[in-house]
């Protein structure tokens, strides 16, 4: 076996130790994804199943919505304001195009807090939804999903034209009168109806992909060794060949 301490061998293994490494470093980060998906999917699951509570109860008026506060089931009361109504445009569902509407909500301490009342379909282009549904009036008791604002920049969260391409508290509440609550409700249900918009489906609490691409990149790591290993054990076998032993000096010294 002492081909194997070749220039050529050595540099061969180098490479394929190389490629190993990285295939294990990416299975364990895959492995990480899906425990950290595991424990946000157990957090989701353990606020589905509280009883709703008052919005201040959760995020007073001048807090910000912490991630882990996420789908929290929450009531709020007040008086919608369909004249500062925005919609969501690009938003799909089953492959149907169409726009989620969303509509502040005015508390009684003055400020607002965002609601997503629902999809509406629409037609395949980024013009704004004709015929929207208009909400209740008068004052209703809501109660939704509690979302943190979206993170993408102005061009995506300021209203043009009456239409976002993500929801934020900021974004929208920067043209809006009134201070506006942190965050925003997935409306679940409400007095009057949800007047035809589709609700927000439930979350998606399955584990993802992580679990098949780390053993897909664990497996990697396993053919490349294995792989080496194959091809050193074929050299070996070519070198005990009656008709190649007299050649291995001449091949060792080339190959150094």
């Amino acid at each position: 076996m002492r081909f194997l301490l070749t220039p050529r061998w050595i540099g061969f293994f180098l490479a394929v130790l190389a490629f190993a490494v990285v295939c294990v470093l990416m299975g364990d980060w895959q492995w990480q994804k899906r425990e950290v998906r595991h424990a946000s999917n157990e957090l989701v699951e353990k606020h589905l199943a509280i009883a709703p509570v008052p919005l201040d109860e959760v995020v007073p008026a001048g807090g910000k919505v912490a991630k882990d506060q996420e789908w929290t089931r929450v009531l709020v009361e007040g008086r919608y304001d369909p004249t500062s109504q925005v919609t969501v445009k690009f938003r799909t569902r089953d492959g149907r195009p169409g726009a989620e509407v969303v509509t502040p909500l005015l508390l009684e301490d003055g400020t607002a807090v965002l609601v997503d009342r629902g999809w509406v379909p629409t037609a395949n282009t980024s013009a704004a939804p004709e015929d929207v549904p208009a909400p209740p009036t008068g004052r209703v008791e809501v109660e939704g999903w509690l979302r943190p604002d979206n993170g993408a920049g102005d061009e995506a969260v300021v209203p043009v034209d009456g239409q976002v391409r993500s929801i934020s508290s900021v974004g929208v509440g920067s043209t809006l009168p009134y201070p506006v609550r942190s965050g925003y409700l997935n409306l679940r249900g409400q007095t009057g109806g949800t007047g035809g918009l589709e609700l927000e489906p439930e979350p998606d609490l399955g584990g993802g992909p992580h679990f098949f691409y780390g053993l897909q990149w664990w497996f990697f790591a396993a053919l490349a060794i294995g792989g080496f290993v194959w091809f050193a054990r074929a050299e070996w076998l070519e070198r005990r060949r009656p008709d190649a032993r007299t050649d291995d000096q001449a091949r060792d010294t080339s190959s150094a």
